[in-house]
């Protein structure tokens, strides 16, 4: 019935913050259009950002900053990923670690964004 996920919002006490972040940190694309939520794009998805205060309807009931809890799956080797962490001055929380995925086996680092969300970036194992 569902084939996967198109994107998911999150609510971010600063816009500008948030998308230098992932455009520096991760190489997002920023995406603004006007009368829409700015977009951070990667691959075939999306996170669309919404700042308190400054939320598009409809949304969650209670929109709070720093309440996501994501996974990322890269394509690239998980130690090219620490590297740019490193290079950018992101501390990795935990990781590398084994954890489960949706398709299997697969090596996670966990890290936080400016609002604290977790970021898990976790590379399949063959």
């Amino acid at each position: 019935m569902i084939a996967g996920i198109d994107h998911f919002v999150l609510t971010v006490a600063s816009l500008e913050v948030t998308c230098e972040f992932y455009q520096r940190v991760l190489g997002f694309e920023r995406i603004d259009a006007a009368d829409r939520p700015t977009a951070l794009a990667f691959g075939s998805h999306k996170i669309n950002v919404h700042e308190v205060g400054r939320t598009f309807e409809p949304k969650a009931k209670s929109p709070t900053s720093g309440s996501g809890d994501f996974c990322l799956i890269t394509e690239r080797p998980l130690d090219e990923v620490r590297a740019r962490l490193a290079a950018n001055g992101v501390v990795v929380e935990l990781g590398p670690v084994e954890r489960v995925g949706a398709r299997g086996p697969m090596m996670s680092v966990y890290f936080r964004d400016p609002d604290g969300n977790l970021v898990e970036v976790s590379e399949y194992l063959p």
